[in-house]
């Protein structure tokens, strides 16, 4: 089991292994959140109870995505500090907020969306042009038990979603060694932790490696993987985890051609070698379902393409792919 810590990193501190959401509140307040507005989820506060009763004021984050959910609680959600309680969807809704009026978040992370790590984000609609900065979370409480207590399937996906963080790190201009090592580090704990027979699975270890690989994406930034999926769940509307993890052993398959040395590492990190990297995160996924089975509808592919190739994004891979490379990676995963 991993050990609890605090990690404090640049203006930002993450508690990690404390016991959330029980001892929330005195954390948040010992780290200048004692006055704090609360955005959440129906199902996240049902069992948070102590959590909604510290808050000035709690906001439930609508469904949809987040430009949308952002836009319809800007004029409700004051200025001062924010706590979102909740997947990456309340997470990533509180920063876009923060974004326009500079205030500080703190993220209890109840997913392994690594969205808490983060100042990548989308903006609420029809405010782009009021952004101050991109927010990343000041404060993180990070607990095994929230983050990994979806049921086995959603469990599975929300990981591989993670690992992805990982894999994109290692190869963009801004890859850089502090990024790769925890990259590294966080994709040999999820292959460990996914490796043992639910429910006896060392859950500490597969939130430390969300953790550590939401460092290194926040850190190198992101490309050809979570330009696909980004661009497939904006356009198509397939759900988030589960698209990448259909995607997933297709993007490192692609990747691993255009950098075997960057590759060849992360392949050991999770057990296997160059060659075997696609069978193998398709184990660890748990044989995800692909993008026909999510809803994707064919007639909507080209213009997915057509904005994935929009996207400035995609030049931080070596040799970017073509449009018929981009076609043939969909189909692989469909």
């Amino acid at each position: 089991m991993s050990r609890g810590f605090v990690w404090e990193d640049a203006g930002r501190v993450v508690l990690f292994d404390r016991g959330v959401p029980d001892e929330a509140p005195a954390a948040l307040a010992e780290h200048g959140f004692a006055s704090f507005e609360l955005l959440s989820t129906a199902r996240a506060l049902a069992g948070a109870p102590g959590l909604a009763a510290a808050a000035s004021a709690v906001h439930e984050v609508p469904s949809g995505q987040v430009p949308a959910t952002a836009a319809a609680l800007l004029d409700r959600v004051g200025e001062g500090p924010l706590v979102a309680f909740g997947g990456g969807r309340a997470i990533d809704t509180a920063k876009a907020l923060a974004a326009l009026s500079g205030a500080p978040v703190a993220a209890i992370p109840t997913t392994m969306s690594g969205a808490e790590m983060t100042a990548i984000h989308r903006l609420p609609a029809g405010a782009e042009e009021r952004v101050r900065r991109m927010a990343r979370p000041r404060l993180v409480l990070a607990d095994p038990g929230a983050m990994t207590s979806q049921p086995e399937p959603e469990l599975r996906a929300s990981s591989m979603n993670a690992l992805a963080h990982g894999a994109d790190s290692l190869y963009t201009p801004f890859a850089n060694p502090l990024a790769e090592a925890a990259a590294l580090r966080g994709a040999a704990a999820i292959a460990a932790a996914l490796d043992e027979e639910p429910p006896v699975r060392d859950r500490a270890q597969l939130a430390l490696g969300s953790v550590l690989c939401g460092y290194a994406i926040d850190s190198a930034k992101f490309g050809l993987h979570h330009v696909v999926c980004q661009t497939l769940v904006r356009t198509c509307g397939t759900p988030h985890a589960q698209t990448n993890a259909a995607v997933l052993p297709q993007a490192l398959a692609f990747l691993a051609a255009r950098t075997p040395e960057r590759f060849s590492a992360l392949a050991g990190a999770l057990g296997t070698d160059l060659a075997g990297l696609g069978p193998r995160t398709l184990e660890l996924g748990g044989d995800p379902p692909g993008l026909g089975a999510l809803g994707a509808e064919r007639a909507r592919l080209g213009d997915a393409i057509d904005a994935m190739l929009a996207r400035p994004e995609l030049g931080r891979v070596p040799a970017p792919p073509s449009r018929a490379e981009l076609a043939e990676l969909l189909e692989r995963a469909w």
